[in-house]
């Protein structure tokens, strides 16, 4: 069962980071103990600061190593 806590916890100063990019970093359950990262561009977001997917895929899921979750997929903005 995915702890919302722990994965906040694991995501946060990556949040953050995005967040100081121009990026909005969020996740939602996909099932027991997958999510699903979905990164939103806001109007001041730097193209050039979002790394390619794969790249952003293996990033999070070393970030939620120790945690319950385990990352389905990353859903970023169309173009990356």
């Amino acid at each position: 069962m995915i702890s919302p806590e722990q994965v906040d916890a694991a995501l946060a100063s990556f949040t953050e980071m995005m967040a100081t990019d121009g990026y909005v970093l969020g996740w939602e359950a996909s099932g027991d103990d997958r999510i699903v990262v979905r990164i939103d561009a806001t109007p001041e977001a730097c193209a050039d600061c979002l790394v390619p997917q794969p790249v952003m895929h293996a990033i999070l899921a070393k970030a939620l190593d120790g945690t319950s979750a385990t990352l389905e997929r990353v859903d970023l903005p169309s173009g990356h």
